[in-house]
């Protein structure tokens, strides 16, 4: 572009040279005088532009189209030089930048994932134990009597017994004085059931108080019978009660005043539920209203 180029042609006069090189004079001032940069200059505008200051006698011109040739060239590598930049510059850092983020984000989402996974499974896993009342720790049964609830514990291994449990609740309540329920108002621990007659009841109770009230203990217990009974009026009390009292062995003696441990004989409609508590009368009848009040 910035060569000063003379056109000879073999009929031209001296003015039609003069003309052509004035018009080449021309061309090369306007570069000159301008200084564009080739790259923003397309092949369409700089053929349009030495169409107009050649004219049309040029276009025939060997020089004027190997320069146009040799600016093609030339801009097709300064476009190609331009890409290879852009895309080391440019193209790159994006490019890394997407698998930074991709990479810090995907232990979070792979964990986000692992966790929703996990509670899911554990959902499922409760569920599946729920609706298998085999497998259920604890499960409600209707007693048939209103304002009683019983609640069946299973036991497995190592596993504190229901007194063990009743006990220690009773004993945490005395010493915080916080209640833990808005409804319930007494627990007692249930260890067997039978069915609710003399007969019956003689016949369940010993293993219980062979375990409880061994013949040859070094300590015997003072026991009391803690009778109750709802919604069935065709049992004698004062039968059940010296039932119950007549399976206990002799080194053991009934204290009614300051006992040691109180039998629980509670009967519902025709269930006999049959149990044991220690410090009945010291832990406020294990009322948890009275144990939780600030009176008590």
């Amino acid at each position: 572009m910035n060569k000063k180029t003379k056109f000879v042609y073999s009929d031209g006069s001296e003015d039609e040279d003069g003309d052509h090189d004035g018009i080449g004079n021309n061309i090369h001032r306007s570069t000159e005088e301008k200084d564009l940069p080739t790259d923003n200059i397309t092949d369409a505008n700089f053929e349009t532009l030495v169409d107009e200051k050649l004219g049309p006698q040029n276009e025939d011109n060997s020089s004027v189209q190997e320069e146009i040739q040799e600016h093609k060239e030339n801009k097709e590598e300064v476009t190609k030089k331009h890409k290879i930049q852009e895309g080391e510059a440019g193209e790159q850092p994006i490019k890394k930048q997407c698998v930074e983020l991709s990479s810090s984000r995907s232990p979070n989402f792979a964990s986000s994932k692992m966790e929703e996974k996990s509670v899911d499974k554990l959902i499922e896993a409760e569920l599946a134990e729920l609706g298998d009342k085999s497998k259920r720790r604890f499960s409600n049964l209707d007693s048939g009597c209103n304002g009683v609830v019983f609640v069946q514990m299973r036991k497995r291994d190592d596993d504190p017994n229901p007194k063990d449990i009743v006990q220690y609740m009773m004993t945490s309540l005395a010493s915080t004085r916080k209640h833990m329920s808005r409804f319930m108002l007494r627990v007692l621990p249930i260890e067997l059931s039978c069915y609710a007659s003399e007969e019956e009841i003689v016949r369940a109770i010993k293993p219980f108080i062979a375990k409880y009230f061994p013949v040859e203990a070094q300590n015997p217990h003072k026991f009391a019978v803690l009778y109750e009974a709802r919604a069935n009026t065709g049992i004698d009390r004062a039968k059940i009660i010296d039932a119950v009292a007549k399976s206990v062995p002799s080194p053991h003696k009934v204290d009614l005043s300051h006992p040691d441990i109180h039998i629980v004989v509670q009967i519902v409609k025709t269930v006999c539920l049959i149990g044991l508590v220690e410090k009945y009368k010291e832990l406020a009848k294990f009322n948890v209203r009275q144990l939780t009040s600030s009176k008590s």
